[in-house]
């Protein structure tokens, strides 16, 4: 069979398959009357064994040691194949996030694209000083890749750049929140922690329905992060957990801080201040416990808490009735 008719039945260029003479790799082995080289069966067997070789990646060099050398063993090449496919697929991945970061925010020419590469390069980089400048630097007035701001701040552990992260994200208008739920799902405490505590300071509509869901989560650091943000926020659907953590004294200050705002609601005050007083008298026995909840009463307004403040100021705990006494005063002198 001569070349043409070979390139035609096989796919293989005519070009190419004169190139695998001139390497050695598939020569025709025939002569016709004529004079001229002509393809045997064999020969084309072989074109098609060099074609299924090449198609897992082989180079023509290794495609002809692993046909000419009888000791050729397969399974080392093939775990080297692996191994590079591996590393270019994830080439092939990282290359695909980045474009799709640029893409998403929208560049309106090249230098926009060049200012976001150099966006994306700053917080990529090793350096937790050049991370958080560019954090800084993304409030700037032009196109910012959120999705990747907010995987930075899923992804950093040093606490002064993961601030910069989250004071860039709360400025985005977007702020990330679809990457940041997927975060409040991570199988990693550290990562769902990062993700509610950017979110709390995320001051929109979606981050504040996502801080709903995390006052639910299973992890009991997300809803004790996310129980303040929703307190200032007017949720009372906080305020169990708040009363909780002033009890527990985790974070206690904030969450009488958010207990107070919730408070400025008439309707919500009486019952926080119920809620607090039913903790003092069957909720816990902890001496300071005891004290924090008459303290946290301090910032309840209403009657329910005064009333809670004069019975608990001839608590037999001296430390609490002092306290509670000296509440009254200050609000008899407001």
């Amino acid at each position: 069979m001569l070349i043409g008719e070979v390139a035609r039945r096989s796919g293989v260029s005519a070009r190419m398959l004169r190139h695998y003479d001139s390497l050695g790799l598939v020569r025709p082995t025939g002569r016709t009357q004529a004079g001229y080289r002509e393809y045997s069966r064999q020969d084309i067997r072989r074109i098609l064994h060099v074609e299924s070789l090449r198609s897992l990646g082989l180079s023509l060099r290794e495609v002809g040691y692993a046909l000419d050398d009888p000791g050729f063993a397969p399974s080392e090449l093939v775990d080297d194949l692996i191994r590079q496919t591996r590393e270019r697929i994830a080439g092939e991945t990282e290359l695909l996030a980045r474009l799709g970061r640029i893409g998403a925010a929208e560049p309106a020419g090249w230098q926009d694209v060049l200012r976001i590469v150099a966006l994306l390069q700053g917080l990529g980089s090793e350096s937790a000083g050049t991370r958080q400048r560019a954090a800084l630097s993304s409030v700037e007035p032009v196109p910012v890749p959120v999705g990747a701001l907010a995987e930075a701040a899923l992804d950093e552990t040093d606490p002064n750049v993961a601030g910069a992260l989250r004071w860039a994200l709360a400025r985005s208008g977007d702020g990330g929140c679809a990457v940041l739920a997927d975060g409040l799902g991570s199988p990693v405490a550290e990562v769902r922690e990062r993700a509610v505590r950017t979110l709390a300071e995320i001051p929109n509509g979606e981050a504040t329905a996502l801080l709903h869901e995390a006052l639910t989560n299973s992890d009991i650091v997300v809803r004790r992060c996310a129980a303040p943000a929703l307190g200032l926020r007017g949720a009372p659907d906080a305020v169990p957990t708040l009363i909780t953590m002033v009890v527990e004294e985790t974070n206690d200050v904030d969450a009488a801080d958010a207990l107070s705002a919730l408070a400025g609601d008439p309707a919500l005050a009486d019952r926080i201040a119920t809620l607090l007083v039913d903790r003092l008298a069957h909720g816990t026995a902890e001496p300071s416990a005891r004290r924090r909840l008459t303290q946290a009463l301090a910032d309840i307004p209403g009657a329910t808490a005064s009333h809670a403040l004069a019975d608990l100021s001839h608590d037999e705990d001296r430390a609490v009735a002092l306290v509670a006494e000296y509440i009254l005063g200050v609000r008899e002198a407001r």
